[in-house]
Protein backbone atom coordinates (compact mmCIF):
# COMPACT_ATOMS: atom_id res chain seq x y z
CA UNK A 1 0.00 0.00 0.00
CA UNK A 2 1.52 3.48 -1.18
CA UNK A 3 1.84 6.26 1.20
CA UNK A 4 -0.85 8.38 -0.22
CA UNK A 5 -3.02 5.15 -0.05
CA UNK A 6 -2.53 4.71 3.81
CA UNK A 7 -2.81 8.87 4.08
CA UNK A 8 -6.38 9.00 2.45
CA UNK A 9 -7.39 5.40 4.11
CA UNK A 10 -6.75 7.39 7.64
CA UNK A 11 -8.40 10.63 6.54
CA UNK A 12 -11.42 8.73 5.53
CA UNK A 13 -11.99 7.13 9.33
CA UNK A 14 -11.08 10.64 10.55
CA UNK A 15 -13.76 12.43 8.38
CA UNK A 16 -16.60 10.20 9.00
CA UNK A 17 -15.67 10.24 13.10
CA UNK A 18 -15.56 14.16 13.50
CA UNK A 19 -16.69 15.76 10.37
CA UNK A 20 -14.69 18.13 8.57
CA UNK A 21 -14.83 20.92 10.97
CA UNK A 22 -13.35 19.63 14.16
CA UNK A 23 -10.84 17.33 11.77
CA UNK A 24 -7.19 18.25 11.94
CA UNK A 25 -4.04 17.22 10.06
CA UNK A 26 -2.47 15.76 13.17
CA UNK A 27 -5.82 13.72 13.32
CA UNK A 28 -5.35 12.38 9.96
CA UNK A 29 -1.14 11.89 10.63
CA UNK A 30 -1.99 9.88 13.32
CA UNK A 31 -4.40 7.69 12.14
CA UNK A 32 -2.12 6.84 9.11
CA UNK A 33 1.19 6.28 11.91
CA UNK A 34 2.57 9.35 10.17
CA UNK A 35 3.99 12.27 11.51
CA UNK A 36 2.69 16.02 10.38
CA UNK A 37 5.69 16.89 8.89
CA UNK A 38 5.57 13.53 6.47
CA UNK A 39 1.56 14.05 6.00
CA UNK A 40 2.48 17.77 5.07
CA UNK A 41 4.85 16.22 2.09
CA UNK A 42 1.71 14.54 0.82
CA UNK A 43 -0.69 17.49 1.52
CA UNK A 44 -0.44 20.67 2.16
CA UNK A 45 -3.54 21.43 4.18
CA UNK A 46 -6.40 20.12 5.71
CA UNK A 47 -8.36 21.13 2.86
CA UNK A 48 -6.15 19.62 0.08
CA UNK A 49 -6.72 16.71 2.05
CA UNK A 50 -10.33 16.27 2.23
CA UNK A 51 -10.50 17.19 -1.58
CA UNK A 52 -8.38 14.35 -2.21
CA UNK A 53 -10.53 12.04 -0.56
CA UNK A 54 -13.58 13.39 -2.18
CA UNK A 55 -11.77 13.04 -5.31
CA UNK A 56 -11.33 9.46 -4.31
CA UNK A 57 -14.98 8.63 -3.61
CA UNK A 58 -15.87 9.89 -6.96
CA UNK A 59 -13.81 7.80 -8.85
CA UNK A 60 -14.60 4.87 -7.03
CA UNK A 61 -18.79 5.77 -7.72
CA UNK A 62 -17.91 6.21 -11.22
CA UNK A 63 -16.14 2.84 -11.64
CA UNK A 64 -18.98 1.18 -9.86
CA UNK A 65 -21.60 2.92 -12.21
CA UNK A 66 -19.52 1.52 -14.82
CA UNK A 67 -19.05 -2.27 -13.54
CA UNK A 68 -22.77 -2.26 -13.16
CA UNK A 69 -24.20 -1.15 -15.99
CA UNK A 70 -21.63 -3.69 -17.78
CA UNK A 71 -23.31 -6.49 -15.41
CA UNK A 72 -26.72 -5.58 -15.72
CA UNK A 73 -26.50 -5.72 -20.02
CA UNK A 74 -24.18 -8.76 -20.14
CA UNK A 75 -27.06 -10.71 -18.20
CA UNK A 76 -29.62 -9.40 -20.78
CA UNK A 77 -31.28 -6.26 -19.20
CA UNK A 78 -33.58 -3.94 -19.92
CA UNK A 79 -32.50 -0.44 -20.15
CA UNK A 80 -34.43 0.54 -17.55
CA UNK A 81 -32.59 -2.65 -15.92
CA UNK A 82 -29.09 -1.46 -16.73
CA UNK A 83 -29.59 2.74 -16.39
CA UNK A 84 -31.41 1.61 -12.83
CA UNK A 85 -28.22 -0.49 -11.54
CA UNK A 86 -25.31 1.94 -13.10
CA UNK A 87 -27.44 5.09 -11.49
CA UNK A 88 -27.93 2.89 -7.66
CA UNK A 89 -24.44 1.40 -8.00
CA UNK A 90 -22.93 4.70 -8.28
CA UNK A 91 -25.42 6.48 -5.75
CA UNK A 92 -24.92 3.20 -3.62
CA UNK A 93 -20.93 3.44 -3.51
CA UNK A 94 -21.30 7.09 -2.35
CA UNK A 95 -23.68 6.10 0.43
CA UNK A 96 -21.96 3.36 1.61
CA UNK A 97 -18.27 5.16 2.02
CA UNK A 98 -19.78 7.68 4.08
CA UNK A 99 -22.65 5.20 5.90
CA UNK A 100 -22.67 5.11 9.86
CA UNK A 101 -20.99 8.89 10.43
CA UNK A 102 -23.02 11.25 12.35
CA UNK A 103 -21.50 13.78 9.63
CA UNK A 104 -22.90 12.75 6.47
CA UNK A 105 -24.59 16.08 6.00
CA UNK A 106 -21.71 18.23 7.10
CA UNK A 107 -19.28 16.04 4.77
CA UNK A 108 -21.86 16.81 1.76
CA UNK A 109 -22.23 20.34 2.42
CA UNK A 110 -18.53 20.74 2.71
CA UNK A 111 -18.18 18.71 -0.35
CA UNK A 112 -19.97 21.29 -2.31
CA UNK A 113 -18.09 24.26 -0.62
CA UNK A 114 -14.61 22.58 -0.75
CA UNK A 115 -15.13 20.53 -4.35
CA UNK A 116 -17.52 22.58 -5.85
CA UNK A 117 -15.54 21.49 -9.37
CA UNK A 118 -14.84 18.53 -8.81
CA UNK A 119 -18.87 17.99 -8.12
CA UNK A 120 -18.99 19.55 -11.69
CA UNK A 121 -16.44 17.44 -13.23
CA UNK A 122 -17.83 14.03 -11.88
CA UNK A 123 -21.47 15.34 -12.72
CA UNK A 124 -20.16 15.45 -16.46
CA UNK A 125 -18.70 12.46 -16.56
CA UNK A 126 -21.67 10.86 -15.44
CA UNK A 127 -23.72 12.14 -17.64
CA UNK A 128 -21.70 11.16 -20.69
CA UNK A 129 -21.56 7.79 -19.43
CA UNK A 130 -25.39 7.56 -19.19
CA UNK A 131 -25.67 9.11 -22.23
CA UNK A 132 -22.94 6.56 -23.84
CA UNK A 133 -24.71 3.64 -22.36
CA UNK A 134 -28.33 4.81 -23.53
CA UNK A 135 -27.12 5.00 -27.30
CA UNK A 136 -25.38 1.84 -27.10
CA UNK A 137 -28.44 -0.08 -25.32
CA UNK A 138 -31.21 1.61 -27.53
CA UNK A 139 -29.18 0.54 -30.72
CA UNK A 140 -28.58 -3.24 -29.35
CA UNK A 141 -32.02 -3.80 -28.16
CA UNK A 142 -33.74 -1.94 -31.48
CA UNK A 143 -35.19 0.57 -28.99
CA UNK A 144 -36.05 4.68 -29.59
CA UNK A 145 -36.60 7.81 -27.59
CA UNK A 146 -39.79 9.31 -27.79
CA UNK A 147 -41.32 12.82 -28.57
CA UNK A 148 -37.47 13.79 -30.58
CA UNK A 149 -35.38 13.38 -27.30
CA UNK A 150 -32.08 12.03 -26.95
CA UNK A 151 -29.79 10.41 -24.90
CA UNK A 152 -27.81 13.06 -23.64
CA UNK A 153 -31.81 15.03 -22.67
CA UNK A 154 -32.87 11.22 -21.25
CA UNK A 155 -29.49 11.24 -19.48
CA UNK A 156 -30.27 15.11 -17.84
CA UNK A 157 -34.04 14.11 -16.79
CA UNK A 158 -32.49 10.57 -15.27
CA UNK A 159 -29.82 13.28 -13.28
CA UNK A 160 -33.18 15.81 -12.54
CA UNK A 161 -34.82 12.64 -11.23
CA UNK A 162 -31.53 11.59 -8.75
CA UNK A 163 -31.73 15.20 -7.58
CA UNK A 164 -35.35 15.32 -7.22
CA UNK A 165 -35.14 12.04 -5.13
CA UNK A 166 -32.23 13.28 -3.03
CA UNK A 167 -34.52 16.18 -2.22
CA UNK A 168 -36.53 13.80 0.10
CA UNK A 169 -33.85 12.31 1.52
CA UNK A 170 -30.52 14.48 2.66
CA UNK A 171 -27.05 13.28 2.21
CA UNK A 172 -29.05 10.26 0.63
CA UNK A 173 -29.69 8.70 4.60
CA UNK A 174 -31.26 6.28 4.68
CA UNK A 175 -29.36 4.36 1.45
CA UNK A 176 -31.77 1.46 1.56
CA UNK A 177 -35.10 4.12 1.52
CA UNK A 178 -33.42 6.02 -0.97
CA UNK A 179 -32.51 3.96 -3.66
CA UNK A 180 -35.61 1.94 -3.34
CA UNK A 181 -37.75 5.46 -3.92
CA UNK A 182 -35.15 6.32 -6.41
CA UNK A 183 -35.39 3.22 -8.71
CA UNK A 184 -39.30 3.52 -8.94
CA UNK A 185 -38.70 6.90 -10.21
CA UNK A 186 -36.12 6.11 -12.63
CA UNK A 187 -38.27 3.46 -14.35
CA UNK A 188 -41.34 5.47 -14.66
CA UNK A 189 -39.00 7.92 -16.14
CA UNK A 190 -37.81 5.46 -18.89
CA UNK A 191 -40.77 3.87 -19.28
CA UNK A 192 -42.07 6.61 -20.83
CA UNK A 193 -39.12 7.72 -22.61
CA UNK A 194 -38.21 4.64 -24.69
CA UNK A 195 -40.02 2.34 -27.16
CA UNK A 196 -39.41 -0.27 -29.95
CA UNK A 197 -38.43 1.07 -32.86
CA UNK A 198 -40.84 0.89 -35.52
CA UNK A 199 -41.09 -1.83 -38.17
CA UNK A 200 -41.55 -0.69 -41.76
CA UNK A 201 -44.58 -1.09 -43.13
CA UNK A 202 -44.56 -4.46 -45.92
CA UNK A 203 -45.05 -3.01 -49.28
CA UNK A 204 -48.56 -3.77 -50.81
CA UNK A 205 -48.35 -5.94 -53.89
CA UNK A 206 -48.92 -3.94 -57.38
CA UNK A 207 -52.02 -4.92 -58.85
CA UNK A 208 -51.09 -6.29 -62.44
CA UNK A 209 -51.91 -4.38 -65.52
CA UNK A 210 -54.15 -5.13 -68.12
CA UNK A 211 -51.40 -5.49 -70.81
CA UNK A 212 -50.09 -8.19 -68.46
CA UNK A 213 -53.00 -10.07 -68.05
CA UNK A 214 -53.67 -10.25 -71.70
CA UNK A 215 -50.30 -11.58 -71.81
CA UNK A 216 -50.72 -14.24 -69.46
CA UNK A 217 -53.82 -15.69 -71.76
CA UNK A 218 -52.38 -18.86 -73.56
CA UNK A 219 -52.59 -19.70 -77.50
CA UNK A 220 -55.92 -20.47 -78.71
CA UNK A 221 -57.51 -18.97 -75.50
CA UNK A 222 -60.69 -17.46 -77.20
CA UNK A 223 -60.45 -13.27 -77.51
Amino acid sequence: MSARTRILDAAMLVFRRHGFRRSSIEQAADAAGLTRQALYHHFKSKEALFRAVIERLHEEAFAAEIAAASAAEKAGGSLADILVASVSAKLGQMAASLDGSPHVEELFSEHLLQARDLYQKYTALYADQLAATITRVCRKQGLVLNAGMTPRELARCIEMAVNGTKSAYPALQPPGAFLKDLEIMLRTLIAGAVGPAKQPRAAKPKPAKKSDKKSARKPGDRR
